[in-house]
C-alpha cells in the first residue's frame, strides 16, 4: 500500500495533501519536530521527531520505499527516497526523478557555495495560487503511478 510522506515543518501544501489522500484513501504521515496539530482523521498520522537539523529527513528515508510517495523541498532527502524508489514532489508541483536529481544536487552545492562566499542571497520566490494547483495535479499523478507501480497480492 503506498504512503504518503510529508516533510512537514515548512511545507505550504499540508492541507491539500490530505486532502488528495482523503480522495484515494492513502495513509499519510507529517513528519516534523513539533508545531503541527494531530489530526482528526485517522489516516492521516503525526510523528514528532527530535529537534535537529535532518531529523526529519533521517526518519523519512529509514521509512519510505517503493510506491510510496514523498513530499519535500530537500533535495538530498529526495535523492535519498528515490533511490528507495518513492515518487518525490516538490511543493511546487515539480517532480524529483533520476534523470533531475544529480543536477538538482549540483546546483544547490554550488548555490550554497556562493553564499557561503558571499556572492549568492536568497533566490525564492514567493509560493503562489499556481503553485498550490500544480502541486495538486502532479500530486494525483503521482498516487496513480503509484498505485500502478504496487502489485496486487494474490
Amino acid at each position: 500500500m503506498t504512503i504518503v510522506y510529508v516533510d512537514a515543518d515548512a511545507c505550504p501544501v499540508r492541507r491539500e495533501v490530505q486532502k488528495v489522500a482523503e480522495r484515494f484513501a492513502l495513509k499519510t504521515i507529517m513528519v516534523c519536530d513539533g508545531g503541527i496539530r494531530p489530526s482528526r482523521d485517522p489516516m492521516v498520522q503525526v510523528v514528532v521527531v527530535p529537534a535537529g537539523a535532518d531529523a526529519a529527513d533521517d526518519w523519512i528515508a529509514e521509512h519510505a520505499g517503493h510506491a510510496d510517495i514523498v513530499i519535500t523541498q530537500d533535495i538530498p532527502l529526495a535523492a535519498r527516497c528515490l533511490d528507495k524508489g518513492a515518487l518525490v514532489l516538490g511543493p511546487g508541483g515539480k517532480e524529483f526523478t533520476h534523470e533531475n536529481i544529480g543536477m538538482k544536487l549540483g546546483m544547490r552545492e554550488l548555490n550554497q557555495h556562493l553564499r557561503e562566499t558571499g556572492m549568492g542571497g536568497s533566490f525564492n520566490r514567493p509560493f503562489e495560487a499556481a503553485d498550490r494547483s500544480r502541486f495538486l495535479q502532479a500530486l494525483d499523478r503521482a498516487v496513480n503511478r503509484a498505485k500502478a507501480m504496487v502489485k496486487p497480492q494474490t
